[in-house]
């Protein structure tokens, strides 16, 4: 008997690693660490000492970062990187982001959604953060963050249909 669609079992979707982000595949966030003295925001998250040299704090928070950020600097893998990367058969090449947070001014770097390469990027580009699926096995899909092109938020396309009924009149 095959494994079709109709006959597969359902596999259950597991963080690629555990603490870095929501599963939530509709709205997906990162998390990190918030320093509850100074503000200052860490990723991947972590415990102990505020990374800030001008701070004494020694707790950090868990907190969830923005969703949304401006592309920073990128690139593209075009070799298959070693283990504990799962790569495709054959490989195909990839682009890597690193996206400045917009809330928290923070950079951080991630493999761009499948199909976008790095010739279809540009620094200052609106990105979103997005979930894919990085491999499968016999019971697991594991999941992990990636950068793909923003989509218009509600409030920049209630913005938009504003300024368009009105003229364009601020």
């Amino acid at each position: 008997m095959s494994d079709s669609p109709a006959t597969a079992p359902t596999l259950s979707r597991v963080p690629i690693i555990e603490g870095w982000f929501t599963d939530d595949v509709h709205a997906p966030h990162l998390i990190g660490s918030k320093c509850p003295l100074c503000g200052t925001f860490v990723f991947p998250p972590r415990s102990g000492d505020c990374p800030s040299p001008f701070c004494d704090s020694t707790t950090l928070e868990p907190t969830p970062l923005s969703r949304r950020g401006k592309v920073w600097s990128y690139t593209e893998n075009r070799y298959t990187p070693p283990p504990p990367y799962v790569p495709t058969e054959p490989f195909e090449p990839y682009a890597l982001a690193a996206v400045e947070l917009e809330a928290e001014g923070l950079v951080v770097l991630g493999k761009v959604a499948t199909g976008v390469l790095a010739a279809d990027l540009k620094v200052g580009m609106e990105m979103q953060l997005e979930l894919d699926v990085s491999h499968r096995d016999a019971d697991h899909e594991y999941m992990v963050y990636v950068w793909a092109p923003a989509r218009p938020s509600a409030a920049s396309t209630a913005s938009a249909t504003a300024s368009t009924t009105d003229g364009g009149a601020a």
